[in-house]
């Protein structure tokens, strides 16, 4: 059976080393199989806002209640991607935790604010669902090129995004994949200026493919705690650092 080897880090950004604050971003990545026995990655990035209060709170509920939703749905004897109806219904969830969360401490929604960044895949086929910024890129299995498949949406003025707690409808948007991919990148946007170009979103070979060969090369089936040890590292780094003072969150997947 085809499986998946996989890794993530989130690392504090300068700004909440200095400050003493904790990591508002969170993610969660794991394996499961399907009806049919087919082998799925699934993984969720979220950045808190850092202009909320409790957005690293968030960022954890979002992660969280997601995973919990695609682990029940494949349990259930499920095939194939979650429809986007049930996507909407899996972020109306999101909310309904967070304003119960923000109503036991007299707190607004708002103080939880936080992205999604989300995809499920079997290498045949992927779903991506997506709220703000962050990026998801793959790698097609036929040219081996990186193509991103969700990109980063950002609000009307600089620096400004969209929340899973934004009033009214939040701007969920879903998109499947038929491309054969072999592996996968998702991350929150503490790391997207260095990774892809600015005027016109393509991904940076240069950081994907190096990326990605200890994944390839690795002997683990699953997750690789080794290789997400060094991913840690590596974002932790002054190479990074000096670019940005936010968090940084990256998952790599790659199909075996």
């Amino acid at each position: 059976m085809t499986r998946w080897t996989f890794g993530a880090a989130s690392v504090r950004g300068i700004s909440h080393v200095k400050n003493g604050t904790r990591l508002q971003d969170a993610k969660r990545c794991f394996e499961v199989v399907d009806a049919d026995g087919a082998s799925i990655f699934c993984a969720v990035v979220s950045d808190g806002a850092g202009s909320a209060s409790h957005g690293g709170e968030g960022a954890s509920v979002v992660c969280r209640t997601m995973a919990e939703a695609l682990r029940s749905y494949f349990a259930n004897g499920s095939r194939g991607m979650p429809s986007e109806e049930l996507v909407w219904d899996w972020v109306d969830q999101v909310r309904d935790r967070i304003i119960h969360a923000a109503s036991l401490r007299s707190l607004s929604p708002r103080d939880f604010a936080a992205t999604m960044v989300l995809a499920v895949t079997d290498g045949s086929s992927t779903l991506t669902a997506h709220i703000g910024d962050g990026a998801i890129v793959a790698r097609s299995a036929a040219e081996q090129r990186w193509l991103l498949l969700s990109e980063s949406e950002n609000g009307e003025y600089a620096s400004t995004t969209f929340f899973v707690t934004d009033s009214g409808t939040p701007r969920l948007r879903v998109a499947e994949c038929n491309e054969d991919i072999d592996a996968i990148f998702l991350f929150s946007d503490g790391i997207e200026n260095q990774v892809l170009d600015s005027a016109t979103n393509e991904p940076y070979e240069n950081f994907f493919t190096p990326m990605v060969k200890p994944f390839i090369s690795s002997k683990a089936l699953g997750r690789d705690h080794f290789l997400s040890g060094r991913l840690s590292a590596y974002l932790d780094s002054e190479k990074f650092a000096e670019h940005t003072d936010d968090d940084k969150s990256l998952v790599i997947a790659v199909k075996k």
